[in-house]
């Protein structure tokens, strides 16, 4: 695929870039919680600006049904943008319309505009080709050239990341290509040991990569919500932790395949337990408990690693020249179950390895936690579709910026 650095230097003085990003950011009524998406985008912005370029970005947030709400607005997201950039950003209240138009005709060389939630739309994530497409043409005549640098997107079929490039000259993104760049570095010609760490609350979330890391990773430590599922296949009790029962005969399957095939799945030794999910928002002290992961009691819910689990998954992280962590360990929003997430931040930190994030629920509890991002080999910022690239699928637009 061709880059932005081979669209600079053709040349991009007075034309209007389409950038389709990524700024599906979290709110808290109009205040944002995390402005990493945003930031992740700043290098292509601003490139394209200084270099005269007239920037419109797009971008969804959230799950909008295909209509206006001002709970979904990018309004927010466009202000702090601006206040990234230090410059002037222009906003459109709407996506294709008057304001858009409007907007966009007047934009001047080196300056950034966005336009409102693409999924304001419904031909933005319509299934039907055609509708989609419709969506698309629109989009088009807002741009002379298209940059995709939505990586968290790209695994969407949507009319901004794959039907919009097909009509435009098309490049990739810095973000982009990093986090391709990236990725590349888990799937092909791999340094050993190379040890994935998955968490997060579903199983059935992560059943499709676990089966294609069962032939490619040396270790796999499980943990989260996820990891009450393994341990109710090993015939422990789980009382009431999150379970998905249905995805127990498939984890069976996995167990018996990492014995077979060599790769050393590792599961929680204990665990912290509450009487119930904590409230996130007083935070009040729980008093957790820590069990071993056999003797849950049938009344108490698995909310986080315990402290041998933290050591044992550190020591596995220890000599590991490839690591891929995606999905907290526990429920680490609230104080009391963090310690679990923390460690294996920490870990990672502390290892010599290739360290990569995979996005989602681990980038933002890097930052919530406290973490130095910087101090990570990498932090992608689209968990799903991080995911699936290591799944091997063909994601739409990655798969529409290839010539």
């Amino acid at each position: 695929m061709k880059t932005i650095d081979e669209l600079l230097a053709e040349g991009v003085d007075g034309k209007r870039v389409f950038v389709r990003a990524d700024l599906n950011v979290p709110l808290d009524g109009t205040t944002i919680t995390d402005d990493g998406r945003i930031r992740a985008v700043l290098p292509t912005v601003k490139a394209l600006a200084e270099a005269g370029a007239r920037v419109v970005v797009a971008s969804h947030l959230g799950r909008p049904k295909g209509a206006p709400d001002p709970a979904y607005s990018l309004a927010p997201a466009a202000t702090r943008l601006g206040e990234l950039l230090g410059a002037e950003v222009a906003f459109a209240t709407d996506t294709v319309g008057e304001s858009a138009q409007a907007v966009v005709a007047g934009l001047a060389n080196g300056s950034v505009a966005v336009v409102e939630n693409l999924r304001f739309n419904a031909g933005e994530t319509a299934k039907d080709e055609a509708e989609r497409g419709a969506f698309a043409d629109q989009l088009a005549t807002l741009a002379d050239v298209y940059v995709g640098d939505g990586f968290g997107a790209v695994h969407r079929k949507h009319a901004s990341v794959f039907d919009l490039p097909a009509r435009l000259p098309h490049y990739a993104g810095y973000l982009i290509a990093n986090e391709v760049g990236v990725l590349k570095q888990l799937t092909e010609d791999v340094k050993r040991p190379y040890v994935v760490a998955l968490g997060g609350a579903k199983v059935s979330d992560k059943l499709a990569v676990i089966d294609q890391l069962l032939g490619k990773a040396d270790r796999l430590l499980i943990g989260g919500g996820m990891a009450y599922t393994f341990l109710k296949a090993k015939g422990y009790e789980v009382g009431r932790s999150l379970l998905q029962e249905d995805q127990v005969p498939a984890v069976t399957e996995y167990i018996e395949r990492a014995e077979k095939t060599g790769v050393e799945l590792v599961l929680p030794v204990d665990v912290l337990v509450g009487d119930g999910f904590p409230d996130l928002k007083a935070k009040a002290p729980t008093h957790p408990e820590a069990v071993a992961a056999d003797a849950i009691p049938a009344d108490k819910e698995g909310l986080d690693s315990g402290p041998r689990t933290r050591e044992l998954y550190a020591s596995k992280l220890a000599d590991a020249a490839t690591v891929f962590w995606n999905g907290p360990m526990g429920v680490f929003e609230h104080p009391d179950y963090a310690e679990g997430t923390k460690a294996i931040a920490q870990a990672l930190l502390d290892s010599p390895a290739f360290t990569v994030v995979g996005g989602g629920d681990s980038a933002a509890a890097v930052r919530l936690l406290g973490f130095d991002e910087t101090a990570f080999g990498h932090i992608s910022t689209g968990g799903g579709a991080s995911l699936e690239y290591l799944e091997g699928k063909t994601l739409p637009g990655l798969a529409a910026l290839e010539d």
